[in-house]
């Protein structure tokens, strides 16, 4: 079975590494190539942890996926676990935390006072608890999504650069027309000029901006290795400590302007910058003032309800649509990539294994809020 998988980002890399261990003769088309910084997973890092509400089937994929990704390369991980910081006894964080503990899944609620004593360079009086996830952390991500095309390569596929398009029923790359048995469409950001009007295909890409502060000179306290990855649902932030002395990252999450991929021009923005750091100055006191050390501008490819898309296309023979990962969806690139290969070459029961209990990846008019919200939910760029 031919298979010409378009898109090398994290979901497109994965899914052509699993057809290839499914017997499939793959070819991976990117216009970039696997790990380039236009990519929603260009950045240097992403968060990986479970906690999804009351959800049941992300943090199954989640810890399957991170075992994945240790199999591929130890050193794509810092387990730096993940802190959410609770406003309140009943919101998103204690419905992941009975859902963590119902799967099994390690978690600790840290009340006020242990918290404080624990991470004294947090600010944590206006806080009604958090939640510690002490097996989560950080992925390297371009490293992880060149990693994955690379072993990819090395178990026989073929990684090629060029400019798909799909007309009608067929699909070309750089004017000429594949030959396949099957397409597998991962374009992320890229997939609505990809594939144009496409009932089902409701994406939006907006802007993000990831800002990274310099620590304090002496201070070891934000690094890895002493400051866990810490998410504010409600307040919409969330931030990373110090990976590799690159600085303490700090993300607004909330939709930006809608950008075109191709052309959009990637500078901070002041408002971004200054937002950031006001949060720094209430959550992080010894952080505030400090300097700009760089920063990445990226984009979210979002559906209305932030679940992802994974459904046949409605006009091409053998042809899959996979998409709307931003902005949870690096974590869990090697389970969907499991999934849908088995889909892909026809192995109903390796995909029914990983199968989500309704139809939340399909191809349908969906209604905003009624999956995942975007903010805190997960790193994007």
């Amino acid at each position: 079975m031919r298979v010409v998988v378009i898109g090398a980002g994290v979901f497109g890399s994965w899914t052509a590494r699993w057809l290839q261990r499914r017997g499939a003769s793959v070819t991976l088309v990117d216009q970039y190539g696997p790990g380039n910084s236009l990519a929603s997973s260009g950045d240097e890092s992403r968060v990986t942890r479970s906690g999804h509400g009351p959800d049941d089937h992300y943090p199954v994929w989640q810890r399957r996926s991170l075992t994945q990704w240790l199999e591929l390369d130890r050193s794509l991980f810092v387990r730096t676990g993940v802190l959410w910081f609770a406003q309140a006894d009943d919101g998103f964080e204690a419905a992941s935390a009975a859902t963590l503990g119902r799967l099994g899944i390690p978690v600790e609620r840290l009340e006020r006072d242990v918290l404080a004593d624990r991470y004294p360079q947090i600010r944590t009086d206006d806080l009604a608890w958090a939640l510690f996830e002490p097996e989560a952390g950080v992925l390297l991500a371009r490293r992880a999504v060149a990693a994955t095309a690379r072993a990819f390569v090395e178990e026989g596929g073929e990684v090629r650069i060029g400019l798909a398009r799909v007309a009608g029923d067929r699909v070309l790359v750089d004017g000429s027309v594949l030959d396949a048995d099957a397409f597998v469409f991962a374009a992320g950001p890229w997939l609505p000029t990809l594939l144009g009007p496409l009932p089902g295909l409701e994406l939006s890409v907006p802007q993000q901006e990831i800002i990274y502060f310099a620590t304090p000179p002496g201070d070891d306290r934000f690094d890895a290795a002493n400051h866990p990855t810490w998410i504010d649902y409600d307040g919409s932030f969330y931030g990373l400590p110090s990976v590799e002395r690159r600085g303490f990252k700090v993300a607004p999450d909330w939709a930006g302007p809608i950008v075109d991929p191709d052309r959009q021009e990637r500078r901070l923005s002041d408002d971004r910058v200054n937002a950031a750091r006001d949060y720094l100055a209430r959550r992080f006191p010894a952080m505030a003032g400090q300097p700009v050390a760089e920063g990445r501008v990226c984009q979210y490819e979002l559906t209305p309800d932030t679940h992802f898309i994974v459904d046949r296309h409605p006009a091409i023979v053998g042809g899959w649509v996979v998409g709307g990962g931003s902005g949870h969806g690096f974590k869990h690139g090697p389970a969907l990539g499991e999934y849908l290969s088995g889909l892909v070459v026809g192995d109903a029961t390796a995909a029914a294994a990983l199968a989500p209990p309704d139809n939340r990846f399909a191809l349908r008019p969906r209604e905003a809020g009624i999956g995942l919200r975007t903010s805190g939910v997960a790193p994007a760029g």
